[in-house]
């Protein structure tokens, strides 16, 4: 018997991450991915990101895909949601579809912006989360609390590339 983690690609052979590029036919499929999340909270920030490209500089979208479908995707940006110019580059809007969650395809997301990061010259990235645990895993440590622009707390963890 199948279930929903069995279907798909298995472990990670078959998953590929591509950078989005402005225009192209991948940049007009990660939107209609997006306008499908899950993730209400992000779902409406992250489309009109994607639909008015309103990424700047080194700024990007990345897409997992598994035999040429998106199942995930993440960013790195100078900024997030949070009052902190000081701090970048972020790894940010971090998502995987549902049936492909608990194959580490979140990791092959950030390793790939890490790999991003790492060829522009930075030599760490920031994510935040509200959760503890999460991002240890993948190399990073919490550094400290801080608010969001909406006013809650969340963990910011550094990775050193």
């Amino acid at each position: 018997m199948r279930t929903d983690k069995d279907e798909g690609p298995s472990p990670n052979k078959t998953i590929e991450i591509r950078r989005v590029e402005k225009g192209s036919e991948l940049s007009r499929e990660l939107l209609a991915f997006v306008e499908g999340f899950s993730w209400l909270e992000v779902r409406e920030h992250v489309r009109a990101l994607i639909a008015d490209w309103a990424f700047e500089d080194w700024e990007t979208p990345f897409a997992a895909l598994a035999n040429g479908e998106i199942i995930g995707m993440a960013t790195i940006m100078k900024t997030d949601y949070y009052p902190l110019p000081e701090i970048f580059p972020w790894v940010s809007t971090v998502f995987v579809a549902e049936p492909f969650r608990g194959r580490r395809i979140s990791g092959l997301l950030i390793d790939f912006a890490n790999g991003y990061a790492r060829g522009l010259g930075f030599g760490r990235t920031y994510i935040p989360s509200e959760h503890a645990g999460l991002y240890e895993k993948y190399g990073y440590r919490y550094l400290k609390d801080i608010v969001s622009y909406a006013g809650g707390v969340d963990r910011l963890y550094v990775k050193e590339l």
